[in-house]
């Protein structure tokens, strides 16, 4: 059977300090045998590469700020992210990037501003974007539509929205869905939404230790479980479960293609 790409995953942050490398071994037992790692501060950098160095061929890393994490100083921030992305060529995205007002949208032109000095990386890079967004739908769109016909490439990371906002996600060419333990909730609309989401636009993430699908709801997440959300969407497509695996993992193989090499 293919194995299975955990696009989005948080392996490296202290929720795993006690299980880090077994976790690493749990997921590889249960066929997920890549594991893309986005950054989210500057600090995190570290941990990150560290954990790719430890785990080579397993463990990819990304560049960038959360939206959430914009100090004062982003901009110098920005500066030194920037120069880490121009000495080496090991990053297979820039992420994680975006926008998010949930909980405060005080630093609405900050975090615009910083979302789009970052999408000028990866037009730069040619690397795809690995794409936050909480509660500013109308802006995070407003900002892609600007540099619609500019080749980007990415993933709208831990999506949960409507059926008019896949479809618009979806109109930039070079764009796939994350999806991950939330399409399994109860109460969640996404199985409805993805009936008009062709399998080939999505993604498999863990967002791990946020997020977990069923049966592991109120655990902490991890990249091992990603066939729990393969077997769902099974359900959802109709297909079997090796389907759901062949075409996710050719997506992320297409939208990031560091990951071949």
């Amino acid at each position: 059977m293919t194995g299975y790409i955990d696009t989005h995953t948080h392996l490296f942050v202290q929720e795993f300090d006690d299980d880090r490398n077994q976790a690493v071994e749990r997921a590889l037992s249960a066929g997920v045998h890549k594991l893309c790692l986005p950054s989210i501060t500057e600090d995190t950098l570290e941990p990150l590469m560290a954990m790719c160095d430890t785990h080579p061929g397993v463990c990819y890393p990304m560049i960038g700020l959360h939206p959430t994490e914009l100090a004062d100083d982003y901009r110098d921030v920005l500066q030194r992210l920037y120069s880490r992305l121009k000495e080496s060529d090991r990053y297979v995205a820039i992420g994680e990037v975006g926008l998010d007002f949930y909980w405060d949208d005080t630093r609405r032109k900050e975090q615009m501003d910083a979302f789009r000095q970052q999408i000028e990386w990866a037009e730069e890079t040619g690397l795809p974007l690995a794409i936050h967004s909480r509660s500013a739908f109308e802006d995070l769109y407003s900002v892609m539509d600007d540099y619609r016909a500019n080749g980007l490439t990415g993933v709208f990371h831990c999506f949960s929205g409507s059926e008019d906002e896949a479809r618009k996600l979806l109109s930039f060419d070079g764009f796939y869905l994350g999806i991950g333990g939330v399409v399994t909730y109860r109460k969640s609309s996404l199985p409805s939404v993805l009936a008009s989401v062709p399998l080939e636009r999505i993604v498999l993430e863990t967002d791990s230790p946020y997020l977990p699908p069923v049966p592991y709801r109120g655990r902490r997440n991890e990249s091992s479980y990603v066939p729990y959300i393969a077997e769902f969407l099974s359900g959802v497509y109709g297909c079997s479960i090796e389907k759901v695996a062949e075409v996710t993992t050719a997506n992320a193989l297409r939208l990031f293609p560091k990951l071949n090499v």
